[in-house]
């Protein structure tokens, strides 16, 4: 088939149409970012590889269904099909207990637990509880950085209350009024 001017003219300057193909993104843009999901129990063989590669004492897979069966509120963070971590919470009594909180060890420092503690606060209050409360090792500077920054504060110690390899570690308990304090 041979080709006209006019042919050449469309190839080199278009159909005289305007061309929108430069708004539409190339990917869908809300799988660029992290985002919360509810946890099932199809899930619980990669949370279960991420909670053996954070803790000396990880939870067992019987832990986490137990969580998922007994109506917990349990959420994945990820980010286009791969699992970043999750967060474990009970609500009753007006108040929120967080159980577990855990980011993937190769997507910690970038914000994602202060991203999925914001998304349990947010189901927490949801839910008309007016605090949170949680114990964490006095040894996990980390995690006691991230929940002072949002506004935790110690409320007390519970001695002995972690397995340790060399005995047993004490708690913190920390504390979080829900009515005023940060969001995603």
């Amino acid at each position: 088939m041979m080709r006209t001017p006019s042919d050449d003219f469309e190839y080199a300057f278009g159909s005289g149409k305007p061309n929108t193909n430069y708004l539409k993104p190339p990917v869908d843009m809300h799988s660029l970012f992290p985002v919360p999901r509810p946890m099932t129990e199809d899930d619980l063989d990669m949370v279960i590889d991420i909670e053996r590669a954070s803790y000396a004492f990880p939870w067992t897979i019987g832990i986490f269904r137990d969580c998922l069966r007994a109506g917990y509120c349990c959420q994945l963070l990820e980010q286009q099909g791969c699992l970043l971590g999750y967060g474990i919470i009970s609500i009753g009594g007006g108040e929120a207990q967080l159980l577990n909180l855990c980011i993937r060890e190769d997507h910690r420092n970038l914000g994602l637990g202060y991203r999925l503690l914001a998304h349990l606060v947010d189901i927490a209050r949801k839910h008309d509880a007016d605090s949170m409360f949680l114990e964490v090792r006095p040894s996990n500077h980390a995690a006691l950085n991230l929940y002072r920054h949002v506004g935790f504060n110690e409320v007390g110690i519970r001695p002995a209350y972690y397995p340790g390899k060399d005995g047993p570690d004490d708690a913190v308990i920390l504390a979080l009024a829900l009515d005023n304090t940060f969001s995603k």
